[in-house]
């Protein structure tokens, strides 16, 4: 009986050896394949990261489509920390995927990514890779001068992309229009550590400034947002908000996604104040006038 059961123990130990042996090389040969299959590097920033990403895709796509997808994976963020400089580790461009640490703008990119992905039955980490490229890059151009280094460009190209969409708003006061008028990267070459130990790439960013100073844009007025119910037809759960800056060379300070409350419309973001991704408790009224230099709001919805 004895021998029997250390025969049993030792049969079982290998079958369970046999088991897990081939799932993690799977899941690493799925790994290397999607980097093989892909025409630029893959940074995965913590592991796990493509296992939770497909993982999230399969959830979504099986939603009912009366689910709002976008708030579904904006939630999925929430509590998750605030990373500055999410995308500038580095000395050269690569696709950076981080789903454990966001900044305001890569925060929305994860989301409109795995949006977009789920709304195709998408459901693999190269899948993610590729819609990601779509959202961050002009043309799908992985490269430092390709990324939508200002979010009025990161709009212009996701709305020609087919991706995102401008909502249509009220006319004035309801609304105002304005031009872009960026210089702030080729203005403080030192604040980016690429653009720094690149500085070949400064023509290049000068041009992507003057197509974005070719720019006009509808927003709405902060100060029309005391009585934000007045937009509750206009501004859905989900919506991107994009603040707008009177802050010199920048055209949009900060991005989240709208969601009402009873009180009015509030602000889900990746909060640099509060150090993660938050469903800010102040109205975006309220929190507008603590930015002395915001100017109100450009919305836009994803397709």
């Amino acid at each position: 009986m004895k021998h029997t059961a250390i025969t049993i123990l030792l049969v079982a130990a290998l079958m369970t050896s046999c088991d897990t042996t081939p799932k993690t090389a799977n899941a690493q040969t799925a790994n290397q394949e999607t980097e093989k299959a892909l025409p630029y590097q893959v940074r995965q920033t913590h592991r796990g990261d493509s296992a939770r990403i497909t993982a999230w895709l399969k959830e979504g796509s099986a939603l009912k489509s009366s689910e709002n997808l976008v708030m579904f994976y904006a939630r999925k963020f929430i509590g998750y920390p605030y990373v500055a400089y999410t995308l500038d580790q580095d000395l050269e461009e690569g696709l950076v995927i981080n789903t454990q640490g966001v900044d305001c703008t890569t925060y929305v990119e994860n989301v409109l990514a795995l949006t977009a992905c789920a709304k195709k039955h998408q459901t693999t980490f190269a899948d993610f890779c590729r819609m990601l490229a779509t959202v961050r890059y002009v043309k799908n151009d992985v490269a430092y001068i390709s990324r939508q280094h200002y979010f009025t460009l990161w709009l212009s190209d996701n709305i020609r992309d087919g991706l995102v969409a401008d909502i249509q708003l009220p006319p004035a006061p309801l609304s105002a229009t304005r031009t872009a008028h960026v210089d702030y990267m080729s203005t403080h070459v030192s604040s980016y550590k690429m653009l720094n130990a690149h500085p070949k790439w400064l023509p290049a960013i000068k041009e992507l400034e003057q197509q974005v100073n070719r720019t006009k844009f509808t927003y709405i007025p902060k100060a029309q947002l005391k009585d934000s119910d007045k937009y509750r037809k206009y501004v859905r759960d989900g919506d991107i908000i994009a603040i707008v800056t009177d802050k010199a060379g920048l055209d949009i300070s900060h991005v989240g996604f709208a969601i009402w409350h009873k009180d009015g419309l509030h602000l889900l973001n990746a909060s640099s104040l509060r150090k993660k991704v938050v469903d800010e408790p102040m109205t975006l009224y309220q929190y507008l006038q603590k930015q002395t230099k915001s100017v109100g709001i450009r919305v836009a919805r994803i397709l």
